[in-house]
């Protein structure tokens, strides 16, 4: 007899089709058949050991969050209620160009101190790996839900040229070639980069075009942090298209926002662009959250010329009075490329996190609040708090705009991904709330997409650009990673005043077709894997 059977739900199946009554029927983790409207049939009805009541619950895929932070959250918080209570059963990790393979021991100790702010220091986690295998592997061991890897370009840049803005030698390029190709043979679904972060950033598009070339030998897709989101965010869009291009490799835009009061509504322009790209033939999709505010590391608004070198290099700028005064024109004059060539407004950068607990009285508090209430200026204030925090701190940047952030999530190629980062005391409410913030939100609330178009857009679409052919969709065969949730009652818990408030109207999630969630609790299944690239 099959283990369960999901008996009445209202079946959203991931395709975009209507939903249909039906019971589901789970065995071997993996869905083994579906009797659709099978009491209104009057046919005899599928039998398990357990049963399930989904009266008045939806039935859908579970969602896959195409833009996370976990790196080590995963490894770190057996629980990792953040996600799993959201019905995220897969996360895509290794976003940005910096994470933690492949590395060696230098650049493993420069890439922490580097993304502290997205993912804490790690001191207490083994770093037990050094290869994109070998971490793929560290998560075998048993995580709370599934993960995918994307080969990080600033980190392989950092092995194979350092944290000097320079072009890379014709051997440092073989050599970069060559971590790319072990990564994607050894598991990664594709390469990453941060091009507002060092020292991805300075690559220039020839050699990121010989890694995408790479990168798509394999059957995998390159998802950047493009060059700006703010003054040349067009632009910086058309460069991504126009590289993937030429390099022949499938385009997946991270976090596709237009920010910045310079983007205020231009948001129909980035989709002209991409309607015309996909016209002419391009592979793109893209992600989005759905808020208006970004989430970074202050130090990410520092120019790049300032980060030059690494971590301890950029600490030396800014202690330095000369340089952290050239320093602060950049970021209040011209324009820092750290921060997407518009002069910062120090009034919507707020601290969401600190490394030290001694300086937490700056959390919650935008840099201009702090500095008043200290009586200096906002730089004196930015720059203390740096070299106080070693670069730790995180930021929310309130640069965003409601009528874009509802066009982008309609576009057709468009998917979810939280940009979920764990750390700091307050740290940004997509975290523990972007899928059901879409359902109850911008569905039900609001009714920018259907919920049949939405579950699409959080699970099907993201599997195809994974290329993972049992995933994504409620059919017989396919993974049983599954959401029951309440369309009249699901929503985020989390807030901006409350960031870490679990959802509503989520009671079950099941990874594998073991339960994570279960009547609305987090079981102690540690049902997670790696999800490694599928052959091309």
């Amino acid at each position: 007899m099959e283990e369960l059977v999901i008996r009445d739900a209202d079946v959203v199946d991931g395709s975009g089709s209507d939903s249909y009554r039906a019971d589901v029927v789970v065995d071997g983790g993996r869905i083994v058949s579906i009797v659709k409207e099978a009491a209104a049939a009057g046919c005899q009805r599928p039998k398990a050991r357990r049963e399930l009541d989904a009266e008045g619950l939806v039935l859908s895929p579970g969602f896959v969050d195409m833009h996370a932070h976990s790196d080590l959250a995963l490894l770190r918080d057996p629980d990792h209620s953040a996600k799993a209570a959201q019905g995220v059963t897969l996360e895509v990790i290794g976003q940005d160009g910096l994470s933690y393979a492949p590395v060696d021991d230098r650049t493993l100790g420069e890439v922490r101190r580097a993304i502290a702010g997205w993912n804490g220091p790690g001191d207490d986690i083994d770093f037990d790996w050094r290869t994109v295998g070998e971490y793929l592997d560290r998560l075998d061991r048993g995580i709370a839900v599934n993960a995918a890897y994307l080969i990080p370009q600033g980190t392989v840049r950092a092995l194979a040229v350092g944290w000097e803005d320079r072009e890379a030698t014709p051997r440092e390029l073989d050599r970069m070639r060559q971590l790319v190709a072990e990564g994607m043979e050894q598991g990664a679904v594709g390469m990453s980069s941060g091009l507002t972060y060092t020292p991805g950033m300075y690559a220039q598009d020839a050699e990121l075009t010989e890694l995408c070339r790479v990168v798509a030998s394999y059957g995998g897709y390159y998802c950047p942090h493009h060059r700006s989101y703010g003054a040349g965010a067009l632009e910086a869009y058309r460069e991504m298209v126009a590289l993937t291009r030429e390099a022949g490799c499938p385009l997946h835009l991270a976090h596709a926002t237009m920010n910045f009061g310079v983007n205020k509504g231009r948001a129909p322009e980035l989709l002209a662009l991409l309607d015309e790209a996909l016209a002419a033939g391009a592979d793109i999709t893209l992600d989005t959250y759905p808020y208006t505010p970004g989430c970074t590391t202050l130090a990410a608004m520092l120019p790049s010329w300032a980060s030059e070198g690494g971590p301890e290099e950029a600490l030396k700028r800014l202690a330095d009075d000369v340089t952290a005064e050239r320093i602060r024109h950049d970021l209040e004059v011209t324009g820092s490329d750290g921060c997407h060539g518009v002069p910062i407004e120090w009034d919507t950068i707020e601290i969401s996190g600190v490394g030290d607990p001694a300086l937490a009285d700056y959390v919650g508090r935008t840099v201009q609040e702090s500095a008043d209430r200290r009586g200096e200026a906002p730089w004196v204030t930015a720059r203390g708090l740096l070299l106080a925090d070693r670069l730790a701190p995180t930021i929310l940047q309130h640069v965003g705009h409601e009528e874009n952030v509802r066009a982008i999530m309609r576009h057709r190629v468009h998917t979810g991904g939280s940009d979920g980062i764990l750390q700091g005391a307050k740290p940004h409410p997509r975290a523990y709330g972007t899928f059901p913030h879409y359902l109850g939100h911008y569905v039900r609330e609001l009714g920018v997409l259907s919920l049949e178009e939405c579950v699409a857009h959080l699970t099907s679409r993201p599997a195809a650009r994974l290329r993972l052919p049992d995933r994504g969709l409620v059919r017989e065969g396919y993974v049983a990673d599954l959401v029951l949730f309440d369309p009249a009652t699901v929503a985020a818990g989390s807030s901006f005043a409350e960031p870490r408030v679990l959802p509503t109207g989520i009671p079950y999630v099941l990874v594998g077709g073991r339960f994570v969630i279960e009547d609305g609790r987090r079981t102690d299944a540690l049902a997670g894997r790696a999800v490694r690239r599928t052959p091309a």
